[in-house]
Parts: structure tokens; sequence; C-alpha cells
């Protein structure tokens, strides 16, 4: 008859082995292994006992086999049975009592604490932060997320006071500064480029910040406009809120006095890159009056006026990457340019002072795209002349007295402009060729790519919250993990879903056993090492 003992080595562990009399001597049938803590002998004892059972039929004596809860290794037993002066306690088997991606947590816990966000000192905070990167959702659902991540969460009535926090104790005002000592050591703050979103509420009615405004998704719902300043690789600078229904352009000189007071960089030589939607006379004379170089994107309608010279001494004819720097007036009533001269005015701040600087670049590439978006929208419009559609408001309608008709006049005009792209800056040419400073605007896609990252990975909307405060606290935790988020993007190469799919499945296992509980990490391969290592720098895989 085949039994289980424990026995001593000499390395001071407790080997756990089965083994059989024969011929009145003991012989090992099987050595399970060593044991060197009691959770360790627990489940070597387990996996004894699921090896003998299969062949060995058990005698039901009515007796409950049993051993010691935690027994002191140390003292050493050759036989199995517990010594008569412990108290014995029912053995039974070994349980999974949770698991948690606990990896995933301890990395972007990691990275939020390099970025100095654990000046704030609150960790509830940094559970939301991170439970909003993992799967955002409500408050309430953070919960069961920093659970998921093998850590007891913060009950709901403490979450609502940490984000009443958030607003009393200028959180962030702390991450901004911190986001901004980062770019500074990265050297990301030669250009700093804005771009704004809406975000709209599951509300009824309008308040004072919530207001139905212009929505590119054609909504009616209340929202607000978010203004986001990141450095030329993306990395989040600066974020704030305004009312619905407020105009874009008029967004982007408060953020960026805001980003300036905060950090005392008045004067500080930074461009700022933003897309056409910021192009307004007020708003570049006031960017150029704070001391700051500006490079926007130009509207094609004005490329006749801009380009005046060259469309009446060499017509509409471009070669692909051809460039033309030029002036373009700052107001619309002013005329700087003068068709009797063949080449085109170099813009100086001094001899140009109703101007800026415009460069504009011909793509063959982008005028099949143009040509094609142009092709659509005739065809709409001859389907709303005809009949065959709705007359909605289409351009190229032409509507009178007398009913509509195509503009065929505007049509001729757009396809003279097909392929063209502008761009207005105060930056002499003395001080950025017409080259980079093409450049700088298309880095504008990392401020796009924020954006996407904080409505899809992030999903900042759609969100419930009532009051301004409340609002004001979400968007500070939205950009607190937009910041942990673009790290660990950068580091890795992946995107943040990515990350998050390689990394979420790796499971810590919490196993429950003779008495006591401990933690199992998962199995790591080299290639996940590899990754973990890359993003939060060698020491936490070893």
């Amino acid at each position: 008859m085949t039994f289980i003992r424990r026995v001593r080595t000499k390395s001071g562990a407790t080997a756990v082995q089965v083994a059989r009399y024969v011929n009145g001597r003991q012989e090992i049938v099987k050595h399970i292994g060593s044991a060197h803590t009691d959770v360790e002998l627990g489940m070597l004892l387990e996996r004894a006992r699921a090896w003998i059972e299969p062949d060995q039929q058990v005698l039901d004596l009515g007796v409950t086999p049993q051993t010691p809860a935690a027994s002191v290794l140390a003292a050493g037993q050759g036989v199995l049975l517990p010594a008569a002066d412990d108290r014995p306690v029912v053995d039974a088997p070994g349980r999974t009592a949770s698991t948690g991606s606990v990896v995933l947590r301890q990395i972007l816990e990691s990275l939020y604490d390099q970025l100095g966000f654990g000046v704030l000192g609150d960790e509830v905070f940094r559970d939301l932060v991170i439970a909003r990167i993992v799967e955002p959702g409500s408050k309430l659902d953070a919960a069961r997320v920093v659970r998921d991540l093998g850590k007891d969460p913060a009950s709901y009535a403490t979450i609502k006071r940490h984000l009443r926090w958030i607003i009393d104790r200028d959180y962030r005002d702390q991450i901004a500064t911190k986001c901004f000592e980062h770019a500074a050591e990265t050297g990301g703050l030669s250009l700093i480029l804005y771009d704004v979103t809406t975000l709209y509420f599951e509300a009824e009615k309008e308040d004072e910040l919530r207001k139905v405004g212009y929505s590119k998704e054609r909504r009616v719902d209340p929202q607000i406009v978010v203004g986001l300043l990141v450095d030329q690789t993306g990395f989040p600078l600066e974020i704030g809120c305004f009312e619905g229904n407020k105009a874009e352009t008029h967004t982007i000189v408060p953020i960026i006095r805001q980003f300036q007071t905060r950090h005392d960089i008045t004067g500080v030589e930074m461009v700022v890159a933003a897309d056409a939607g910021m192009l307004s006379a007020g708003n570049l004379k006031d960017l150029d009056d704070a001391g700051l170089k500006f490079i926007v994107g130009s509207r094609v309608t004005k490329a006749p006026i801009d380009l005046s010279n060259h469309f009446h001494w060499k017509g509409d004819v471009f070669v692909d990457g051809q460039v033309i720097d030029t002036v373009t007036p700052r107001h619309a009533k002013s005329t700087v340019n003068n068709i009797r001269h063949r080449t085109e005015p170099v813009w100086d701040p001094a001899r140009h002072p109703k101007s800026w600087r415009a460069v504009w670049q011909y793509s063959k590439r982008r005028a099949v795209r143009d040509n094609q978006t142009l092709n659509a929208q005739e065809t709409r419009a001859r389907e709303v002349v005809d009949g065959a559609k709705a007359p909605k408001s289409t351009r190229f309608v032409k509507t009178t007295g007398k009913g509509r008709s195509l503009d065929t006049a505007s049509i001729e005009r757009a396809r003279s402009l097909i392929g063209l792209k502008g761009y207005v800056t105060n930056i002499p040419a003395t001080l950025m060729e017409p080259g980079e400073v093409i450049g700088k605007y298309h880095d504008l896609w990392h401020v796009e790519q924020s954006f996407r990252m904080s409505k899809t990975d992030l999903r900042a909307r759609p969100i419930f919250h009532r009051t301004r405060d409340a609002i004001e606290a979400h968007l500070t935790i939205v950009f607190a993990a937009l910041a942990v988020s673009y790290l660990a993007q950068h580091r890795s190469g992946l995107a943040i879903g990515n990350v998050l799919k390689r990394l979420r499945p790796l499971r810590s296992a919490t196993i429950a056993i003779n008495g006591t509980r401990h933690t199992f990490p998962p199995e790591l391969d080299p290639d996940t090492c590899d990754l973990i290592d890359k993003i939060t720098g060698p020491g936490l895989t070893h």
C-alpha cells in the first residue's frame, strides 16, 4: 500500500515523496518535490494525493486526513503525521481565490510615477487614471476594473470625495507642471500643436457650459468644446474646456495664454501650429503680440489672392512638389500682391506690416484626391438641380428666383485650385525654409492622434457629469491618462490598445491552500519581458 511521507533534506527543505512497504522496508515510488514554505508544502501534498488516488482505493474508516495549517518546516519531521501537541485542521484542497492583471497595473503605475504624478499623493486618483486607460467607463465601474487589476478598490463614497479633491487641490496644475517638465527634458517644446474637439452630454437642457453648438457629427445634444495642446511628438501639455457654442477660433489664444502663465514662459521662443479652423485675423495678431511664432493652415479659397502673380503670369499650371513662398493679406480688404511683378514678394515683417508670410505647395497626389471629391460634389449638385436629390445645402448649387442651377463658375474655379495646400506663418524665410514650415505643420497629426486616443481608447465621451467642477475633474483624469498612455505608446512603438491586448491577459493567481494564501505571478516569455522593459525600463521583470 502506498503512502505519502515528508523528509527533511540537507538544504533545510522538506521533501514530499510517495512511498510503499516492500518486504517490511520503505521504497520510494515517486519524488514529488521539495518545499520551502507552508504554501509550497500544501501544494506538493495535494499533488502527491492526486498521484496516488488513481492507483489506490481509499479505505473509508470515517477518519478525515488532517495536516497542520502552518507548521514550521525548519523543525523537520520524517513522517506525515503532525506532532501530538499541534492543533490539526482539515486539510482542504487548494483553490484559486482570485486572479488579476497585476503585471499590467504595475507597469502603468510605474509610468505614472516616472512622470512624477506621484507628487499628488492620491492613490485613488491614480487608480481612476489607470482604470480609464485599461477600460474606460463610469466612476462606479472603475471599481470593477481596479479589482480586475488585482487591487482592492476604494468605495464609491471615497471616489466621490477624491473627485472633489481634484478641484480643491488643483491637481490639473500639478499634472500640467510635470508634463511640461517631461516635455522640456525630451526637447519637445520647440513646437507646440493645438486642436479642438467636442464632447457631448446625455442631457435634455443646456446650462452655462453645456450648450448646443456646431457639431461635425450633426448632433443636437448639449456639448462642450475641449482644446488640447501637445508638444511636437504628441505628448499632452495643456487641456481646457469652453462653452459648447464657442467658436473654435476663440479657444486657441486662451489656452496658449493659460499655458504661458502656468509655466511663466512669456517671451520664450516657441512655434504654435494649428489647422485652418484657427485661422482668424484676431488670433494671428494675438499670437504675434504674445511673442509666439505660428504656423496655421490656410483655406484653399485664399489661393487666388495669395497666388495672383502666379495665376496672372503662369496660369493654373503647377508641377508636383512645387512650392511658392509669398505673402497673404492680414485682412480681407487689404491688397498686398502686385500682378505687375512676375516674381513673388519675399515676406518681411518690417516691409509688409499688412501681410503675413504664405507658403503654398502643389501635390499631384493631393490633386487626385481633391479631384475625386470635387467630382462627387459636382455629381450631387447636378442631382439636386435635376430634382433627383432632396434640396439641401449643397455646394455648387445656385438658387435664384427662377429656381436652382449649377454654379459652373464655382466648379471651374475650384478645379483650378486642386492639389494646393497653403500655410500661413510669421516666421521669416531667413529663419525657416518653406519645407520646414510645411513639415512642422504636418506634425499636427500628433495632436489629432492624441484626440483620437482620448475619444476611442480613453473614451472621454459621452460623459454624464452635470456640474462644471465634475466635468473639469473628469478632464483632469483624461489628461493624466493621455500622458501615461502616450509614454507607453512612445516607448513600445505600439498603440495603447495593442499594449493592453498584449499585457492584460497576463494574470497573477492568488491560491488559498493549507490555511494560507500566496500570489503567483504569470510566466513571461522573452518577447513579453522585452516589451515590458521597453515600456518601464529594466527592473520590473527581474
